[in-house]
């Protein structure tokens, strides 16, 4: 078949391949050129799932009717210079109304602040229809209909409506995260309305505008990170270890400004809470890196989701780092979200205590035991029936009360703690710890401690198992790793570049007890491996390590086999459950824990404490 042009129709449905793979992809595109506009508002509302309808609303500058028909032509773009190293926008390639208006059928109508009136363009499977009078406000309104008419083929691996309503929903939810002070609007037959009012561009809007997208908990149990090296300036939340969701969907990672899904900032997440997290459970996490343009390529693809830095290295040492000295100078901390769990956990049933009493709810307590209890639970034969709290005449009466009952009742209530003669002066000093003053051991594994506000339950082998691996951590990496010879040298055969890297990175791998030198143009000869190994798979070791350092150019992979035989000798080595504590001991394992970082979770990520507040037990009291 000779060579011949394709046509600009074709040309363009090629490149929608790329940059228009579902209709989430749509909403991307559009909402980021409204917010390159300069919008304030965006507004996008969608029908089955986007596939019908897409409409995206904007206030910004608006498109001269003079420009229409470049704006929707190949390549035609206002953002960008003659420099390509110099992005400062989050779209640049002018590709993407032009793909979009192959598949479907487009229509674009704007006005500027200038013009009296606005105009519309409009494609319809790659054939453009002339600009014509309109009228519309100040900004843009793009609408989308029967996405990919032009590309039946493409429907047919589109999923169902609500898929691919939930995948524009998140595309609007991480764009929107960048952009505080933009208000956005998500709305449609096929979903319930998504509304996010503006706020500002302090710290305070960036951090209302994440609660808005993530929940209000995660303000409550984040830690608030700013650091800076060699350029690179990195600010935003990172949840505490307790605080976890069950994939990595909640991890928002922006690059000056625009939202990435990037594989070395996603590994760093997992590096810098390796030791810290369950291994089926992810951090929360929003992380805003900003760098000069130059060092940063984002042109890797049309739909500029990855990107390529120049010093990948760097940036992984400054997230993981900023991360680990963050969670450190958190201390210890335990999830808001523990204490409503724990309250849950105490209720029988929603029903039984969802109610304040006849008093309050005209709902009996035998309801409520018939509702929480056995189907054949009869409250008036019951020796446990609850105080009954209705009212006859005008006195108060105690009804199912035994005589012994009564007169406890008559007797008055028990002194509280706080009044209690002979409290000394260090265990008042204790009460105002953060874990507080060990009161109790229960079934020989749990520390129940007091502060002046709430209630601690510490699990005791748990917490001691972090205090012993956080110990040995520390004696590890603060000095070489003891290293045993091996008799005969270790020979691997491995490609040249790598066995280059390994060649590199030699003194640092030195320093964790492995030995190896270059052994000929491919191989390299291992003559030493850490102690703690044991009689290791070194071939497969070295292998790993080479394939990490082309990774991500770090050598991580051998640190964290030592941390997790380190993890190891500190569960064999902990408090074992069962084994009684004396106060002293109690409190002198609260005070370390208290001393120690990441200690609000075990070695394998389970909490080490839960703290109850007392007015959450007042109100499981129904006092509040």
């Amino acid at each position: 078949m000779p060579i011949r042009q394709l046509s600009e129709t074709m040309i363009n449905q090629i490149a929608a391949g790329e940059v228009i793979e579902r209709p989430a992809s749509v909403v991307k595109e559009l909402v980021e050129n409204a917010l390159d506009a300069g919008a304030s508002r965006v507004e996008i509302v969608t029908s089955g799932g986007g596939l019908n309808l897409i409409r995206v609303t904007d206030d910004g500058s608006g498109i001269p009717e003079r420009e229409l028909a470049l704006a929707i032509a190949r390549h035609c773009t206002s953002k960008l210079t003659e420099d390509i190293n110099d992005i400062r926008s989050l779209g640049f390639r002018g590709e993407a109304l032009p793909s979009i208006g192959s598949v479907s059928r487009l229509s674009i109508r704007s006005r500027t602040a200038a013009s009296d009136s606005a105009a519309e363009i409009g494609i319809e499977g790659g054939r453009v229809l002339p600009v014509r009078p309109a009228a519309a406000n100040r900004g843009t309104t793009v609408e989308v209909r029967d996405l990919f008419f032009a590309t039946p083929a493409r429907l047919k691996f589109m999923k169902g409506e609500r898929a691919e309503s939930s995948a524009t929903s998140d595309v609007v939810k991480r764009i929107a995260i960048a952009f505080p002070a933009v208000r956005f609007t998500l709305a449609g037959s096929d979903r319930s309305t998504l509304e996010l009012p503006a706020a500002d561009d302090s710290a305070e809007g960036s951090l209302r505008r994440v609660a808005q997208v993530m929940g209000a908990d995660f303000p409550d149990n984040s830690i608030a990170l700013d650091a800076m090296r060699d350029g690179v300036h990195l600010t935003g939340h990172v949840s505490i270890p307790s605080f976890t969701r069950a994939n990595a969907l909640q991890q928002y990672a922006y690059v000056n400004g625009r939202p990435v899904r990037d594989k070395l900032i996603a590994g760093a997440i997992r590096g810098a809470y390796a030791d810290v997290l369950p291994r089926d459970r992810h951090a929360v996490t929003v992380l805003f890196l900003t760098l000069d343009p130059a060092i940063v390529d984002v042109n890797v693809h049309p739909a500029k989701a990855d990107v390529r830095f120049r010093d990948p290295g760097l940036v992984r040492g400054l997230i993981v780092g900023a991360i680990r000295q963050a969670l450190a100078d958190a201390g210890v901390r335990a999830a808001t979200t523990g204490a409503a769990g724990m309250m849950a956990a105490f209720r029988p049933g929603a029903a039984s205590y969802g109610h304040g009493g006849p008093a309050n709810g005209h709902r009996s307590y035998d309801a409520a035991y018939r509702a929480s209890g056995p189907s054949d639970f009869d409250a008036a034969r019951s020796p446990q029936r609850p105080l009954d709290m209705g009212f006859e005449g005008s006195g108060f009466e105690h009804r199912g009360l035994r005589e012994n009952d009564q007169a406890a009742f008559d007797a008055g209530p028990l002194a509280s703690a706080d009044a209690r003669a002979g409290q000394d002066e260090a265990t008042e000093t204790l009460l105002g710890a953060v874990l507080g003053a060990a009161r109790a051991q229960v079934h020989e594994n749990y520390i129940v401690a007091q502060t002046r506000d709430s209630l601690i339950i510490v699990d005791q082998h748990a917490a001691h198992e972090r205090l012993v691996y956080e110990a040995l951590k520390n004696a590890l990496h603060s000095r070489p790793v003891p290293s045993q010879m091996l008799l005969l040298p270790e020979i691997i055969d491995l490609p040249e570049e790598d066995a280059e890297r390994l060649a590199l990175h030699s003194e640092t791998l030195a320093r964790f007890g492995l030995g190896i030198e270059r052994f000929g143009p491919g191989a390299v000869a291992v003559r030493e491996t850490p102690s703690m190994l044991g009689e290791a798979n070194v071939q497969q070791l070295v292998r790993d390590l080479a394939d990490e350092i082309a990774d991500n150019d770090t050598v991580d992979t051998l640190k964290e086999r030592l941390d997790k035989i380190a993890a190891t000798m500190a569960c064999h080595g902990s408090v074992r459950s069962g084994r009684l504590l004396k106060a002293e001991e109690m409190n002198a394992l609260l005070r370390q824990m208290e001393a120690t970082p990441g200690s609000g979770t075990c070695n394998h990520g389970r909490p080490t404490y839960i703290e109850l507040k007392l007015a959450d037990i007042e109100r499981l009291f129904g006092r509040r």
